[in-house]
C-alpha cells in the first residue's frame, strides 16, 4: 500500500508516517517511480507508534520496543521482548512525566494564588496596580 492508504486506515497523516521512517520506526519500500510502498504490518507499527507517543514516549524510547512493534496492538502489551530494558525506559518515562506534572501543578497553584490576591485588591486601584508591579 502507497502512503495515502496507510494514512487513511491508521489516521496518521502523510507527515507523521514519513517522520516515523525518518525515525527509523517504520521502513517502507521504494517502487520504480521512487513512491514509498508498504505492507501490511505497517499498519499495526504505525498504530503502536501514535499510541506510544500518545502516552508521553519518544521516538527514542519507542526504539527500545521496536522489534514488537508489528504486533497487534491488543498483543503489544504482552511484549517480551528485552523486558528490563523496557521496564527502565516505561519507568524512567513515568519519572519525566511525573516531574512535568508538578511543574505544572506548581503553575497552577502559583496562578489560583494570584488570582486570590488581585480579586481581593480590585477594590484598590492603587494598591492593585501595586500588585501587578510586584511578585507573589
Amino acid at each position: 500500500m502507497q502512503i495515502g492508504e496507510l494514512s487513511e486506515i491508521t489516521g496518521a497523516s502523510r507527515r507523521s508516517i514519513r517522520y516515523y521512517e525518518q525515525q527509523g520506526l517504520l521502513d517502507a519500500a521504494r517502487t520504480s517511480k521512487g513512491w514509498r510502498e508498504y505492507d501490511e504490518r505497517a499498519v499495526h507499527r504505525v498504530l503502536n507508534v501514535r499510541e506510544l507517543l500518545g502516552a508521553g514516549l519518544t521516538a527514542e524510547d519507542i526504539r527500545v520496543v521496536a522489534p514488537c512493534l508489528d504486533m497487534k496492538t491488543e498483543e503489544f502489551l504482552a511484549c517480551d521482548s528485552g523486558p528490563d530494558e523496557v521496564l527502565a525506559m516505561y519507568e524512567q518515562r513515568l519519572s519525566v512525566v511525573e516531574a512535568k506534572a508538578a511543574e505544572l501543578q506548581r503553575h497552577r497553584a502559583e496562578l489560583v494564588e494570584r488570582i486570590a490576591r488581585l480579586r481581593a485588591d480590585a477594590a484598590d486601584t492603587e494598591g492593585f496596580a501595586e500588585l501587578l508591579r510586584s511578585g507573589p
